[in-house]
């Protein structure tokens, strides 16, 4: 909570991205939030929006579209899907695809 029990809004500063939302599941439409910056940065963030650490994936948090939306109202910033993937790549936050398991 913010000051006086308001909540923060995130500033230009913090580096949260979240995709459009377009990968459907369990009837719903999905969307990635991720951070730029760090994970410590994006559980925070995600702490905000009510979201446990257990659904965390590695490099991203999936969420439904009024998820999403609550996001963009604490400040995330909307980015297309190869531009949220460009950054965290950038950023060295990209977990890295496993590889096919030769055993087969």
């Amino acid at each position: 909570m913010g000051y006086r029990g308001q909540r923060w809004t995130y500033s230009a500063l913090v580096a949260i991205l979240v995709d459009d939302a377009v990968w459907p599941w369990r009837g719903r439409l999905w969307a990635h939030l991720v951070s730029d910056t760090s994970h410590e940065e994006l559980h925070a963030f995600a702490g905000q929006l009510g979201l446990p650490r257990r659904v965390f994936q590695g490099d991203h948090y999936d969420v439904p579209t009024d998820v999403r939306e609550q996001a963009l109202a604490l400040g995330a910033t909307a980015v297309p899907s190869r531009e949220l993937l460009r950054r965290i790549t950038a950023a060295g936050l990209r977990r890295p695809k496993r590889a096919a398991d030769p055993a087969g």
